[in-house]
């Protein structure tokens, strides 16, 4: 895991809160991975190792703690589960993290002002969380369907059968 910056290590046990295992960062790392990312606050990208194995993630303050989640392949891959005491290495990540936006959806937004502007003011999260789900349909079909109820969304109409992106917040 080559990078400019230094590992921070650090050892940590894996806790839960709601369904969301994750891992404390020390306050002395936050200040470093702060310092690297020239920022002090917000969520910071990392990549890491959590026992040995490696990861890219996102350190978050989330009610009143800086925390890093460990999804279930994270888990699945250093073989921990919640209660586990582990050892951990973090780094700051500057790698761009961007999600392709399918050339259809692309190509509709050029079609549509309006939803265009709407999808651009969008936080860069919400865009990210539009464009997984439309690159995780499998069918082109279905694609093309959700793409128009996406584009419906976005000119602030009612869209049924489009949970995963419209959800209140």
């Amino acid at each position: 895991m080559s990078n400019a910056q230094p590992i921070q290590a650090f050892s940590a046990t894996v806790r839960k809160i709601d369904i969301n295992p994750y891992v404390q960062v020390p306050d002395g790392i936050v200040r470093k991975l702060q310092q690297d990312a020239k920022k002090v606050k917000g969520p910071i990208p990392v990549k890491g190792t959590l026992q040995g194995e490696s990861f890219s993630a996102t350190v978050v303050r989330f009610r009143g703690m800086w925390r890093l989640y460990l999804n279930t392949a994270m888990r699945h891959a250093a073989s921990v589960e919640v209660g586990d005491k582990v050892r951990m290495g973090v780094r700051f990540d500057n790698t761009p993290r961007t999600v392709p936006a399918p050339r259809k959806f692309t190509l509709a937004l050029s079609k549509n002002k309006r939803a265009k502007e709407a999808f651009q003011k969008l936080a860069p999260s919400r865009q990210k969380e539009i464009l997984r789900y439309l690159n995780g349909l499998k069918r082109p079909e279905t694609l093309e369907r959700n793409i128009e109820k996406v584009i419906q969304f976005l000119q602030g109409e009612k869209v049924q059968g489009l949970v995963a992106v419209t959800r209140a917040r």
